[in-house]
């Protein structure tokens, strides 16, 4: 039997298959019950300049279909990535793809320009999810404009593969999406996990120390896979899906709503090869339904025409 061909293509990065961690839920520590390099990519936890000790606890919570985490990007700062974090995925073939996060515009391009020039690293995920401390605490990605600059200063010092992490806390996602494109953006991972709330009817205090979290998990799944589509529909370049992918299927029909590549987050902290799993669950689904290349999947959603759809009444 013929191997289904699953390589992808990302900007300047060659992903020998479409799977790869969501940034905050994988670290190298994982290595001891998998092997990296059968992953597309790998994704460390978002870094900051300096040292952080994040949010205060508890961050994490469970919730109905998924978790409630606001852990608040605890870092070590990035001398630390660039010593030794970086170096401890260099002997996988698999390429790394570092996250970054920072207080101004200012500093992402900074950061951008360093990681930029270390060895080892193949692209840069700018988490542009995360509050903009000169914009009244307002996250970079829920404004086209500071989007657009942003990326194009990052773009002025790096010809690293960038992929732009959007928010999904937005009006209108593909506004955002448009314009870290025209920014030079040459990817665009949809999306981050949506703003929550949970309270302990208990105690009446919220679950999470920041009283505010990001719901992750297979609840927010069907959200993530529209607002892959309305993205597609308004951009040409490649789509990592993020939020809710438990297995192959949910990684499949990212696909087929537009995105490129999948990440994978909640389901590693369920099981820690769930990965490794839906890697080989997508080859036995391309086998059973004939198809040889994954990018023949891409965006390959098939909506009925007005005259197939049933028009119901309310």
């Amino acid at each position: 039997m013929i191997e289904p061909k699953l390589e992808v293509q990302i900007g300047g990065i060659h992903l020998k298959n479409p799977i790869m961690p969501a940034s905050g839920a994988f670290g190298d520590e994982m290595g001891s019950v998998m092997d990296f390099n059968k992953l597309g990519a790998v994704v460390p936890k978002s870094i900051t300049k300096h040292a952080r000790g994040g949010n205060a606890t508890p961050r994490v919570c469970e919730v109905n279909g998924g978790m409630l985490n606001s852990i608040g990007i605890q870092s070590k700062g990035l001398l630390y990535y660039l010593e030794h974090i970086i170096p401890a995925y260099k002997e996988y073939s698999t390429p790394l793809i570092a996250s970054i996060s920072a207080d101004s515009v200012d500093e992402f391009a900074e950061m951008s320009e360093i990681i930029g020039k270390a060895d080892g690293v193949s692209g840069i995920e700018l988490n542009i999810s995360c509050p903009n401390l000169k914009g009244d605490g307002e996250a970079y990605g829920m404004n086209a404009d500071i989007s657009y600059e942003l990326i194009k200063k990052v773009r002025e010092v790096t010809d690293q593969t960038l992929i732009t992490k959007l928010t999904p806390n937005v009006t209108s996602i593909q506004e955002i999406a448009k314009a870290c494109e025209e920014a030079g953006s040459d990817g665009l991972n949809v999306a981050n996990t949506l703003l929550a709330m949970a309270i302990d009817v208990h105690t009446r205090k919220p679950k999470i120390g920041n009283v505010l979290g990001g719901i992750s998990g297979p609840a927010i799944k069907p959200i993530i896979v529209r607002l892959i589509y309305q993205v597609r529909q308004v951009c040409s370049i490649p789509i990592v899906g993020c939020g809710g992918v438990m297995n192959a299927e949910d990684a499949i029909e990212m696909i087929l709503a537009g995105a490129t590549a999948v990440q994978v987050g909640t389901a590693n902290f369920i099981n820690p090869v769930a990965m490794i799993d839906i890697v080989d669950r997508i080859k036995e689904h391309m086998h059973a339904y004939a198809v040889d290349d994954i990018n023949d999947l891409i965006g390959k959603v098939v909506i009925p025409s007005i005259d197939e759809q049933t028009t119901f009444q309310v």
